[in-house]
């Protein structure tokens, strides 16, 4: 009798030794199990309290932001309906000892020129440092004081995020402080509406940050 094609498609792993079959067993139930693992931290995330979020809620959220938060204000019953640009500027130390502080650098406008006209852009460029902002802002209340782990938590993220950004050295000196600020302008309505909307940005400023080791790139690979 003549072997099927679905014989000839399974015969490269029955071919394999007994060790190299268990390895590959192995790897297909840890695939299985990890993507068990993020459905249901990510489905819980979204679920009503139930007695599982109440018990373990803390561990979802560790697993779950920032990372892998979603955002539903597209389908919200009041969409976005303004433009946000993160800047940031340092004080650097400069090479005769003394200080200076740099201009705004608009960062999200850099993400937004690597986004224009490229028809696949990365997922980094599109939310990383919009989520991250997102992050802060819902973390933290009117006098930017952080609000639990949450608010500790978007600082480091805001100032990796920037530092990844700026480097080490700016200008010509060294980093030693950051100040990150949002600049909000309302969409304008479009010329058929009688909709009268204030388009004059306004801006977000937060207090300046002493830059630490923690918030350089090379800390994520220690």
């Amino acid at each position: 009798m003549e072997p099927g094609p679905d014989d000839d498609a399974a015969e490269p792993i029955t071919a394999l030794s007994l060790p190299g079959q268990l390895i590959i067993a192995v790897a297909i139930a840890a695939v299985a199990v990890a993507a068990a693992i993020h459905l249901s931290a990510a489905f819980l995330n979204v679920s009503p309290p139930n007695t599982v979020t109440k018990r373990h809620g803390a561990a979802i959220d560790d697993y779950i932001y920032p990372e892998f938060e979603r955002v539903w204000k597209l389908f919200a019953p009041n969409p976005l309906q303004q433009n946000i640009a993160v800047q940031a500027r340092a004080e650097i130390r400069t090479p005769d000892g003394g200080t200076a502080t740099t201009g705004w650098r608009d960062l999200s406008a850099q993400d937004g020129a690597a986004i224009r006209h490229n028809p696949l852009p990365s997922h980094t460029q599109q939310n990383e440092l919009r989520r991250a902002w997102e992050l802060y802002v819902g973390s933290h209340d009117a006098r930017e004081r952080p609000q639990g782990m949450r608010g500790s938590l978007s600082e480091q993220y805001i100032r990796r995020i920037v530092m990844l950004r700026l480097g080490r050295e700016e200008d010509g000196g060294a980093v030693e402080r950051i100040q990150v600020r949002s600049a909000t302008t309302a969409v304008a309505p479009p010329d058929w509406s009688d909709e009268k909307t204030d388009i004059r940005t306004v801006y977000r400023t937060l207090p300046w940050w002493t830059v630490t080791t923690d918030d350089l790139p090379e800390a994520k690979r220690r």
